[in-house]
């Protein structure tokens, strides 16, 4: 095994950047390390967006509301950009009334305490006159990556699904240069940039990448042998070491995965718990999906009841 010893110096840049600088590593370690840091922090960082919403006296996103400059359709691009702070496994609302003529922003939406939003400056609308009214109540939700409005449609009239951009991390750079150690000069030095939303510091959004990472490199160097295989005995999966990994660490569809913590499923252990009947009839899933879940177990060495 190598050294694995470096150090890990940080520069914060500003309220929403931070830089990080890793050295020395064995050569070819930053690139591995840089690479592997930057996908996960696209995708594997927990965050919360608006998934659907719903105007006053509005039955559908292709019209205008009288005395709004903007139609429905910019509206609701405009609420794609706001970035918000919630860690609540449930959906909760946030609602937003304004009379004109005045100009409305993120900061005039009423908030429920556990949720913040971190650009209350973005404007969202122009109301021309006074006896304009905008009024609508969106939902937020937490997930992972991006979630398209098909997975948030719904046969309710008047509620527009939306797009969601759940990833708290907006850029990602990584640079390898070349570093020495005494006399020795191929080591790598690894400089990473990190900006972020302002609803995560870009050294939590680090520190959870990393995570990540070392439960999915664990899981290799310690695998979960299946049960009975190879003479084992013939213990309960749910019972195996490694039973309370992460769904997360499963590896499925982001779809899934979010409707299965949407559900309250976080671990592998509560779904073991649950038959595969129970699981097809959770919102979003189906028999296929039920497919998808019992092959992603079985690589681990577990099986549905």
């Amino acid at each position: 095994m190598q050294n694995s010893t470096f150090t890990v110096n940080s520069e914060k840049i500003d309220t929403k950047s931070t830089r990080f600088v890793i050295e020395p590593l064995p050569q070819g370690y930053g690139q591995t390390l840089g690479n592997s840091l930057r996908r996960v922090l696209y995708t594997a960082i927990p965050g919360a967006a608006i998934t659907s919403v719903k105007f006053n006296g509005v039955r559908h996103q292709f019209t205008t509301i009288e005395g709004v400059q903007e139609d429905v359709v910019q509206l609701v691009l405009a609420l794609k950009q706001v970035r918000l702070a919630y860690s609540g496994d449930k959906p909760v609302t946030i609602k937003l009334s304004a009379k004109g003529p005045s100009e409305v922003t993120a900061a005039d939406f009423e908030l429920p305490g556990e949720v913040t939003i971190a650009n209350p400056e973005l404007l969202l609308a122009h109301l021309t006159d006074k006896t304009a009214r905008l009024e609508f109540e969106a939902t937020v939700e937490t997930g992972f990556g991006y979630s398209p409005a098909e997975e948030h449609s719904t046969n309710v009239v008047g509620v527009i699904p939306m797009d969601a951009s759940f990833s708290p991390v907006v850029r990602v750079n990584y640079t390898v240069e070349s570093t020495r150690v005494g006399r020795v000069t191929n080591f790598d030095k690894l400089t990473l940039d990190i900006i972020t939303d302002g609803t995560t510091e870009p050294q939590v959004a680090l520190t959870l990448a990393s995570e990540n990472l070392l439960g999915y490199f664990s899981a290799i160097a310690n695998p979960v042998v299946e049960a009975g295989a190879r003479g084992g005995s013939a213990m309960s999966p749910s019972k195996t070491v490694g039973s309370s990994i992460s769904v997360e660490e499963l590896d499925l569809p982001t779809r899934i995965a979010n409707s299965l913590q949407k559900a309250g499923f976080d671990t592998v252990a509560t779904l073991l718990a649950t038959p595969r009947a129970e699981l097809a009839k959770v919102k979003n899933l189906g028999g296929k999906s039920v497919k998808i879940i019992e092959l992603a177990l079985r690589e681990r060495g577990f099986e549905l009841a």
